[in-house]
């Protein structure tokens, strides 16, 4: 039986002469990114601006959402050209979610956020149906919103499946990262602050445990900000002091039972990250960006190089061989990985 594996070939003299910078048409800081495909990517920004591209990004046309120009649109999921989410992190109703179904014609405001003290950080799909999003702590308990259909209902889980956050506990609205989802139920959120957590769910957030991690933490601005997964055992987290981003500490690290327990990456020279993504499943990599550089790995995350000089808020994969990256004033990348295949 003939079978063809996909292996990439990402040596940092090959892999820096891909990198694609592309004209976003807007100057607003981007936070968000979203590749559907190799051609389909949609990102998300300041001032209510939304981009999409339906060519790889060889035209990207931006927009406002009507009546959100003030929002800042920290995270976008996207599944079609025409299909997509888009969060606005702020306090109170300045939270909020949208949708479209027509590429952007029109917008509908699914949810907005009427708690006082509640921010909303982050979201993730299961599928174009099946959604969760997690917020900032209320009275003790982070604050989670799940759908089933769509977005036409969001409601609260109940705060008693879940641990109760520690004093000065929250979670980051920096890429639209810190919580994801795989599989059919599968669900992590991380956190920073007081404490550096992973809260993990088997079974779509009706229950839920919590581990601690070696991340650095203990400023307000230190912590977990990304979080990703390549299958229901794998996965990486990201982050560090978004403050001092030259800082090498513990900004990495790596769990391979599901995210119950974690291992710190340990680098001469680390730094702050903000978004993590995999490509390319289990013969791909890793690709860690923040506000200095941008990182790879290609050996489940045991070793790093940080090749390239950058600033970068978020980050997206086709999870096949794309990488994207967006940035402050409007800056949008896009890296193409060659591949080499071979049967057997």
């Amino acid at each position: 039986m003939r079978t063809a594996v996909i292996f990439f070939l990402l040596t940092a003299s090959l892999f820096s002469q891909t990198w694609v910078f592309q004209e976003s048409h807007t100057k607003e800081s981007l936070r968000g990114v979203s590749a559907v495909n190799r051609q389909v990517v949609w990102a998300s920004g300041t001032h209510g601006t939304y981009l999409r591209t339906a060519n790889r990004g060889n035209t990207w046309t931006p927009a406002q959402v009507p009546g959100a120009e003030s929002l800042d649109f920290r995270d976008v999921e996207a599944f079609s050209e025409d299909l997509a989410y888009l969060l606005a992190a702020g306090p109170g109703e300045r939270s909020r979610i949208y949708k479209t179904s027509d590429g952007g014609t029109h917008w509908d405001l699914q949810f907005t956020n009427h708690e006082p003290k509640g921010f909303l950080d982050c979201m993730s799909f299961w599928d174009s149906q099946r959604g969760i999003v997690v917020g900032d702590p209320v009275n003790g308990k982070f604050q989670l919103l799940t759908t089933e259909d769509g977005g036409q209902h969001w409601n609260y889980i109940n705060p008693e499946s879940f641990p109760p956050a520690r004093d000065g506990e929250g979670a980051f609205a920096a890429s639209g990262t810190c919580i994801t989802t795989q599989g059919t139920g599968n669900v992590w959120f991380v956190t920073g602050g007081s404490a550096a957590r992973v809260f993990r769910s088997n079974d779509s957030g009706k229950t839920w445990g919590v581990s601690e991690t070696p991340i650095m933490h203990g400023p307000a601005s230190a912590g977990i900000f990304s979080i990703a997964f390549r299958d229901a055992k794998h996965g990486v987290i990201a982050g560090g002091d978004y403050k001092e981003p030259e800082k090498g500490e513990a900004n990495l690290a790596t769990t391979d039972d599901g995210g119950k327990t974690w291992k710190l990456v340990r680098l001469s020279q680390q730094k702050y990250f903000s978004a993590i993504v995999y490509v390319g499943g289990r013969y791909g990599g890793v690709f860690a960006g923040g506000s200095t550089s941008i990182g790879f790995s290609t050996d489940g995350s045991f070793s790093w190089k940080q090749f390239k000089p950058a600033k970068v808020n978020a980050m997206g994969s086709d999870h096949f061989s794309s990488v994207w990256t967006v940035g402050p004033e409007g800056s949008i990348s896009r890296a193409e990985l060659p591949l080499v295949v071979t049967v057997d």
